[in-house]
């Protein structure tokens, strides 16, 4: 297998110490190894699989995009109800089974102490760091969510318009349109199995370049293959994305979109040319991302285990 150098550029991002109700260091009396225990464990799995990081991207994505960052994906099905996980949406989502390694060995340390929601969030800082990306801070406090149902969850496919995914992540998340071009830049270490895209392979598409299209045609005669959504630095968490995209090269229809519609083109012509920018706009993104709808003090529950609700008495 071909080893790999992940680059480690200094970018230490500051955030709010406070974000509502939740803060840095939360954890920091009742459990002091929370963060310590979290980043060993997504270390070490990074270590075997530097794919992770793009798998816990997503993951935190389609948590926080249903109902809020409230552990909610994590629930596992039962008879009488069809959780998130199960939605056609969720179909490829994965790394629970991290989630759950994170949740054990913090159950060890604290029993009934730290969230899957809090989980989530700093699994997921810890792999942004170690591929490249911006080194930042996450407030904590989260409290796990109560409900899931596979028939909340309404993320948009990746064909549709930039009008339908702007106006989904203002609603659902909050979040500006700037503040969306900025985190569609976690599709730096993504991928995209051909059924994503090979809409835009059966004639000429005129938005991509005719090399990328010959080269995801011959690709694609394997109807299970996959391709990293940024074909140039596909492991790092950089602003390789934008220029990507830029020079028609976005695999997905939404990816080229942004390049080209009005209200989107201004936000990645500025993040392509500006690394650090990027990195500081990513970082303040996904912390307020992350910390859409939560639920805190003594609302929702803390998990013994994140994939079952908690037993009432």
């Amino acid at each position: 297998m071909m080893k790999i150098n992940v680059i480690w550029p200094f970018f230490c991002i500051i955030v709010p110490l406070a974000f509502g109700e939740l803060k840095v260091g939360f954890y920091d009396s009742s459990c002091p190894k929370a963060e310590s225990i979290v980043n060993k464990l997504v270390q070490n799995r990074f270590n075997r699989d530097k794919t992770i990081t793009a798998a816990l991207l997503r993951l935190h994505f389609h948590d926080c995009a249903v109902r809020g960052c409230d552990a909610s994906i994590l629930i596992n099905s039962t008879k009488s109800n069809k959780a998130e996980k199960e939605a056609d949406a969720n179909d490829a989502v994965r790394g629970f089974d991290l989630i759950d390694e994170v949740k054990e060995n913090l159950e060890s340390a604290c029993p009934l102490t730290v969230s899957c929601a809090d989980i989530i969030t700093l699994a997921t800082r810890t792999a942004v760091a170690l591929s490249g990306g911006p080194k930042y801070q996450v407030p904590t406090g989260r409290r796990d969510g109560l409900v899931s149902h596979s028939d909340d969850v309404t993320i948009p496919g990746p064909r549709a318009p930039v009008s339908i995914i702007s106006r989904f992540f203002n609603r659902n998340l909050g979040l500006t349109t700037q503040e969306m071009v900025t985190l569609f830049g976690a599709h730096t270490v993504g991928v995209a199995h051909c059924n994503f895209f090979d809409d835009r392979l059966s004639s000429p598409d005129p938005t991509m370049d005719p090399a990328l299209e010959a080269k995801l045609v011959k690709l694609c005669r394997d109807r299970d293959a996959f391709t990293p959504l940024d074909q140039n630095t596909s492991l790092l968490v950089d602003n390789d994305f934008y220029q990507q995209i830029l020079a028609k090269k976005g695999v997905l229809q939404i990816d080229q979109q942004l390049a080209l519609d009005k209200s989107t083109k201004g936000f990645v012509t500025d993040l392509a040319s500006d690394e650090a920018k990027f990195q500081k706009s990513f970082a303040n993104a996904m912390v307020k991302m992350g910390s859409v709808d939560v639920l805190v003090g003594s609302q929702g529950e803390i998990r013994k285990k994140c994939s079952v609700f908690n037993k009432r008495s």
